[in-house]
């Protein structure tokens, strides 16, 4: 890459640029794939599988470069991320990670440990939103603790703030009280423009789904819920007047989410209720191998923007070389990376409705077979049944 090309594709603007230079970029669109600890680097390997059929099979053209973060940069380097793979990343339209950390670094300082480099990434690619679909494909749908009728045919999104509130917020830390007793103190601290730049991101959303967002706070005994509605109610009456907006404390959201999950589309909160409501979400769904998540920055008006694209579950060490992890969740990750950084909703749609056929053809790993007396497929099976499906609904087409 000359020097020139590379000051194009790293300049702090270049998605949009790219965009507005025609359709999806002028050569190629970037993909960095981090695969990780664990079984990341099994999972990983079959959505760049995927990826590789859609590059030789439609219009997309997204390059893939290879780097390390986690357990594995810091038995190489040290860190769990380089000064340099940050330099890729930022030179990346998008960051596709596969899972990091084990029990190998557990005595690690705190400061160095494997899931000190995700944090990183979203530090310094100002990625603030968090994106956590929880969708219920029809043959999982007796996979969750919930009746069938309550969690079949969900599809809703959480979107949770990622870099301030209470785990950012300052003071923080254990102190000395003058009686002697110690005392844990975190701060729940929100500005006016975190707030308004996660809400424009969960509208933007909302607009392409069924136009409905509903903001959960605390705003009945808590000042930063208090701005947190206000500021939303804001930015809706200010910019998205087109989208029907509600408002919800979140513990009777918490409560909403298990009674009836399917009144909701659009999901907005803050970081510490994301949290927490997001892996509530999590189990509507029937596995955690089945949940991608986006860590997204500021985004064009089409939504577009880099992301950092990774699997909800762990790098269960457990399983790690066995071919036995589902790869779904990380395929479904490069589908949310299709449809908000290299701006392919076509494909990422086409993907998504091969892993519902998949599944309905009955192909499951082991984490899926729910005490069926059925044999699992391995996680290249998975993958290579994707890839098949994908070449069957080209050839109907």
């Amino acid at each position: 890459m000359s020097f020139l090309k590379y000051l194009f594709w790293t300049w702090p603007t270049n998605v949009a640029v790219k965009r507005f230079l025609g359709g999806n970029g002028l050569t190629t669109q970037s993909l960095l794939v981090l695969p990780g600890d664990g079984i990341g680097p099994e999972v990983v390997a079959q959505a760049e599988r995927v990826l590789d059929w859609f590059n030789k099979n439609t219009s997309a053209n997204i390059e893939v470069s290879r780097d390390l973060l986690g357990g594995c940069a810091i038995d190489k380097h040290g860190v769990p991320i380089s000064n340099q793979t940050m330099i890729a990343a930022n030179a990346s339209d998008a960051i596709l990670v596969g899972a990091v950390g084990g029990a190998k670094w557990d005595d690690v300082d705190f400061d160095k440990r494997p899931e000190q480099g995700l944090l990183r990434l979203r530090k310094d690619l100002s990625l603030f939103a968090n994106f956590r679909p929880a969708m219920c494909f029809d043959a999982l749908a007796d996979h969750s603790t919930l009746k069938r009728h309550v969690v079949e045919g969900l599809d809703i999104v959480i979107v949770r703030e990622l870099t301030a509130g209470l785990y950012f917020g300052e003071p923080r830390g254990v102190f000395a009280d003058v009686d002697g007793q110690r005392r844990g103190v975190n701060t729940q601290s929100y500005t006016e423009s975190e707030i308004a730049r996660v809400a424009r991101r969960a509208f933007q959303l909302a607009r392409t789904r069924q136009g409905r967002l509903c903001s959960m706070e605390k705003s009945n005994v808590m000042e930063a819920g208090a701005l947190w509605r206000e500021i939303v109610t804001d930015v809706h009456a200010a910019e998205f007047t087109d989208i029907e907006l509600s408002h919800m404390y979140a513990d009777n959201g918490a409560m909403q989410l298990v009674r009836d999950p399917k009144q909701f589309d659009v999901i907005l909160t803050d970081n510490m209720f994301g949290d927490i409501l997001s892996d509530e979400a999590a189990m509507l769904t029937g596995s955690l191998g089945m949940l991608p998540s986006a860590s997204l920055g500021t985004a064009t008006p089409q939504g577009i923007s880099r992301g950092l694209y990774e699997p909800v579950h762990g790098s269960a060490p457990d399983i790690a070389g066995q071919n036995k992890a589902n790869p779904l969740a990380t395929i479904l990750s490069l589908s949310m990376a299709f449809r908000h950084s290299f701006g392919l909703p076509s494909q990422a749609e086409r993907l998504d409705g091969a892993v519902d056929r998949v599944l309905k053809k009955g192909v499951k790993t082991a984490d899926l077979l729910n005490g069926q007396d059925q044999t699992a497929a391995t996680t290249e099976e998975m993958g290579t049944a994707v890839i098949e499906q994908l070449n069957d609904d080209l050839a109907m087409h």
